[in-house]
């Protein structure tokens, strides 16, 4: 394996606390050392000269639809989207054809991650057979083969017995539950966020106590069970205040946000564009600065972008028939920083900690971090480049983004995965050999 000198660039390792001008050598898939003027000899010289060195990025929630629809994405394609983005690790969700629910499914994730040789694929198991929320899944062997945690993403477990269950069954292996917090009775078939524009618009509403009361029963048996809890892309201020007593009384309860619901509001629906269809739905301004307040505070423990991609014809439908989702894990990074940096409520050390060690811890997974020794997962970042988001040219599969044509600050020009180059902007020239 060949070894790699970074030269220059602005070291910023969240979970070191290190935030200097340094260079890195990679050797043999691990940080080999970090240092000012570092004079190793190297098989490839990479100037980092202004720009940002961190630890690849870490996104605990990806849809990358494989296996069932991989017509619309696959874990090669979403793969190399991923490390496009600058993520060297992600967690695919179980809600697949047919759902992840047992361990052979897990098994043909990592194997099919495997052999993309572009980022590091974890697998969540599905809590429930079926994700039908009625009888638990093999959670002891899918835990066994390698999954990082459990959810019914997509659907909440409305069964509060069946849902203690799950959690005492995780807690024995010290596995993490994740949430889609939502409870049907309240969502029923809504298509966006209950209120004035859903009236207007004549379009079924889904209530925001459909969420919170989910995330508080959850957490009165996080009390009774101790499981670690994760709440997924959570989209409310009335959630943001459940996590913010839960996170009080010293529960083991971490949350999630989006870029979609730190940037758009209700109001990008009111044209019935498909593209702003997601769910948890967009909310309203008051939600989004509840939840832009929750990072400012250190409430949010990670960025995770639901990156759910769909086939165009499917997006081209009407609003009520159209799927949920959007596809932006290639342009994650830059709209974090639009939401978050530029907004002044954090700075870049706050922003990539939520990107690396804190969805690491909340994983248990052995990343997030580039002190010498540590698994050479790296990715080096123009924080000054503006550039035009081009759904067109994403590597993913498909192209629902409603980001596309944005101006946005901060790119990932390179990607290393174990010491190995994933990704290089094709507009970089700053490699020599």
């Amino acid at each position: 394996m060949e070894k790699i000198l970074i030269t220059g660039g602005r070291v910023i390792d969240p979970a070191n606390q290190f935030d200097s001008q340094a260079d890195v050598l990679l050797a043999a898939g691990q940080v080999a050392r970090i240092g000012t003027h570092l004079s190793a000899s190297a098989d490839r010289h990479i100037d980092a000269t202004g720009k940002i060195v961190c630890p690849g990025l870490i996104d605990l929630h990806v849809h990358f639809r494989e296996p069932g629809d991989e017509e619309e994405e696959t874990i090669a394609s979403g793969s190399a989207a991923a490390v496009a983005g600058g993520f060297t690790s992600v967690v695919c969700m179980p809600n697949t054809t047919p759902p992840i629910d047992e361990a052979t499914a897990v098994e043909y994730v990592h194997r099919m991650g495997r052999q993309a040789r572009k980022t590091f694929i974890y697998v969540m198991g599905a809590l429930t057979k079926d994700r039908a929320g009625q009888e638990l899944s093999e959670i002891g062997l899918m835990h066994q083969a390698g999954a990082v945690g459990f959810t019914d993403d997509g659907s909440g477990v409305q069964n509060t017995a069946v849902m203690l269950r799950a959690m005492k069954y995780a807690s024995m292996f010290n596995t993490l539950v994740a949430q889609h917090c939502q409870d049907n009775t309240l969502i029923k078939d809504g298509v966006m966020n209950s209120g004035y524009h859903s009236t207007v618009l004549g379009l079924p509403g889904m209530d925001p106590l459909g969420e919170e009361l989910m995330l508080w029963r959850d957490v009165q048996l996080v009390r009774k069970t101790g499981v670690r809890y994760h709440a997924q892309h959570i989209s409310t201020a009335g959630a943001v205040e459940i996590i913010r007593q839960a996170k009080r009384d010293g529960l083991p309860v971490s949350c999630e946000v989006t870029p979609h619901h730190l940037l758009l509001t209700e109001d990008c629906v009111m044209d019935y564009d498909t593209y702003f269809k997601v769910n948890p739905p967009l909310r309203t301004a008051a939600d989004v600065q509840a939840i832009r307040e929750a990072v400012r505070e250190g409430l949010v423990d990670a960025l995770a972008t639901d990156h759910a991609p769909h086939l165009q014809s499917e997006k081209e439908l009407e609003f009520l028939a159209a799927p949920f989702g959007i596809a932006s894990l290639e342009c994650a990074l830059p709209l974090y920083r639009k939401a978050l940096i530029d907004t002044g409520l954090t700075d870049w050390m706050g922003m990539l900690a939520m990107l690396t060690c804190r969805p690491a811890k909340i994983l248990g997974i052995d990343k997030g971090r580039i002190g010498p020794g540590d698994r050479a997962d790296v990715a080096i970042i123009d924080p000054n480049a503006e550039w035009v988001i081009d759904a067109e040219a994403f590597y993913s599969k498909s192209r629902n983004s409603p980001y596309h044509g944005w101006t946005v600050k901060g790119k990932v020009l390179a990607t290393m995965v174990a010491g190995e180059i994933r990704y290089f902007c094709p507009e970089w020239s700053s490699i020599k050999q």
